[in-house]
């Protein structure tokens, strides 16, 4: 089976960028060139890979969800300034040498997220981004050389979990004290995402616009321009 890999480049980016800190515009890009052929002899089945079967995604310009957050400031945690000395340059060099997509307007976890839902069984994820657990199919996270599949159900109930806990790393707030196993006890029993929907209601005391912005900011769309509705 020929799979359709869809590679998480912001990680890509970011990562070759922060080994060569301290060392040459061209020694990031051969780092980086190191690390796509990594993924790509780890998940393609064939010799050469073509915008068929392995395209990687980059994060462009512009976030509806800086337009939703309320609560705190979307991804507001993070220092202005910290951002290697190469980045710019590895992100050209991927949109110069890789069939690859820029989103704009959205982040390139929704292009993905987007891209796994119209392929359906044969995509694969290739990132260490935790946040794609919510997408249905099968996924390898290239640092630790790990395949995992996840099933609609199971998507969703991650999705729901981190409702209820936020996300630290985006500066998404959660219920205070609830972690992974808290929120885990909260949704416990739940079978449909109906259950699951009203398990959060019930443990933000109904307070539903904290719900539905929690959701819109931590669900990856499935089809262009997607908000996150509950469900009916």
């Amino acid at each position: 089976m020929v799979r359709k890999v869809l590679v998480d480049g912001d990680i890509i980016a970011y990562r070759a960028a922060f080994a060569t800190q301290d060392k040459s515009e061209a020694e990031a890009k051969r780092k980086t060139d190191e690390l796509i052929n990594y993924v790509w002899e780890k998940t393609i089945d064939i010799p050469f890979p073509s915008d068929q079967d392995f395209h990687i995604y980059l994060t462009g310009r512009n976030n509806f969800r800086n337009d939703i957050a309320k609560t705190a400031v979307y991804k507001g945690n993070r220092k202005k300034g910290e951002k290697p000395t190469h980045l710019e340059a590895i992100r050209d060099h991927i949109i110069s040498n890789y069939p690859s997509t820029v989103a704009e307007g959205e982040e390139a976890d929704d292009a993905i997220a987007i891209e796994a839902t119209n392929i359906g069984p044969e995509a694969v994820i290739a990132s260490i981004d935790k946040d794609f657990l919510q997408v249905p199919c099968t996924h390898y996270n290239f640092t630790k050389d790990e395949w995992t599949t996840v099933e609609e159900f199971e998507g969703l109930k991650f999705f729901y979990t981190q409702v209820l806990t936020g996300d630290s790393v985006d500066n998404i707030v959660g219920l205070f004290r609830v972690g992974p196993v808290k929120a885990g006890k909260l949704l416990e029993g739940c079978s449909t995402e109906q259950e699951l929907y009203d398990a959060c209601v019930k443990a933000y005391d109904g307070d539903l616009e904290r719900v539905l912005e929690n959701a819109r900011l931590l669900w990856l769309r499935r089809y262009e321009g997607q908000m996150w509705e509950p469900p009916e």
